[in-house]
């Protein structure tokens, strides 16, 4: 979800070429799968598409990407142990501290996708608000 929400912001704003985003999971027990189908309903609700199949990171993300983001706690230990990384690694709810809550849950276990989409949604906007002002000062009065 977070992956297709964040790729809908930056084609928002004109900056779907300049970036690469994806996503990958610490465990490997998905690797191949599409989305959940809660996710999918949730992204059509909200008019995003974006194909998928899940994979697991590796170690080679850890210099391949700028920014490496985790959905809570453990899977930051997780990306932090797997080795030295040039990539900004940070929880994704960093990216809106007014949540005032740092772990977006899984909706798997409870079926929060519309939930977890509001948080991802809100991440998103502090993510790219956050490469703009990094990366392309100019941009920033357009916001």
């Amino acid at each position: 979800m977070a992956e297709a929400v964040f790729a809908e912001k930056l084609k928002q704003a004109g900056l779907e070429e300049v970036f690469e985003v994806d996503s990958a999971g610490t465990g490997n027990w998905h690797t191949g799968d599409p989305a959940h189908r809660g996710t999918l309903e949730v992204l059509a609700r909200h008019n995003i598409t974006r194909p998928h199949a899940a994979r697991t990171i590796s170690k080679t993300d850890l210099t391949g990407y700028d920014y490496i983001l985790t959905m809570d706690e453990d899977n930051l230990r997780v990306v932090k142990y797997l080795g030295k990384s040039t990539a900004m690694i940070a929880r994704f709810l960093d990216y809106a501290p007014s949540l005032g809550i740092k772990e977006i849950p899984d909706p798997w276990f409870d079926g929060r996708f519309e939930y977890v989409y509001e948080l991802v949604e809100q991440a998103s906007d502090g993510l790219l608000k956050a490469i703009i002002a990094e990366r392309f000062p100019e941009m920033q009065q357009l916001q």
